[in-house]
């Protein structure tokens, strides 16, 4: 019996030991890069949502605060980040919300294209009594410029409001907010 016991034991121990080791060999081959570090400025500050993919292999996301547009410095803005052929990314704002004249500020949710590369977001303040927030879309056009559009805003009654959230697109195309 005693045998026995012995010999469960080094099976345990071995396979304990096999464990931590392979555990820490995952560790140690784990790394982190970062692509690119805000200033919180005219580029953005505090990134609340995930990035996602666009068809040229760019990263897009919103920055609930920092941008430049119009008398608000720090509404929030939509970014892509491009990898450029020297291994870096470069970040480029593709549009600065001003939280004026109906537009939406601090977007703290993400995004999604559709079929077409139009980006559709929301924002969580602005709008049409600046408070309850947007849904908006940005369309590319020519010489890399983006158009901003806001589709939707909240009143704050039965329809919601403050999204920080996203938006998804079902089957047929049709926006969805999630929580």
């Amino acid at each position: 019996m005693k045998r026995r016991r012995s010999a469960v034991l080094k099976v345990f121990l071995s396979l304990a030991a096999f464990t931590l080791t392979a555990a820490s060999n995952i560790s140690a081959q784990a790394s982190e890069k970062i692509l690119y570090s805000f200033t919180g400025g005219s580029d953005g500050s505090l990134l609340e949502a995930g990035l996602i993919f666009g068809g040229k292999g760019n990263l897009y996301s919103t920055a609930a605060f920092g941008g430049s547009a119009g008398g608000c410095f720090g509404c929030g803005t939509v970014f892509e980040l491009s990898l450029g052929p020297n291994g870096t990314w470069t970040e480029k704002v593709l549009y600065s919300f001003t939280g004026s004249d109906g537009d939406g500020s601090n977007p703290y949710g993400g995004l999604v294209f559709d079929s077409k590369g139009n980006l559709y977001g929301t924002t969580e303040s602005g709008g049409t009594t600046f408070i309850y927030g947007t849904v908006f879309e940005l369309t590319p056009g020519t010489n890399d410029t983006w158009t901003e559009k806001v589709l939707y805003r909240f009143s704050g009654g039965p329809d919601g409001g403050l999204p920080v959230s996203g938006l998804i697109l079902d089957e047929a195309g049709n926006l969805l907010r999630y929580y």
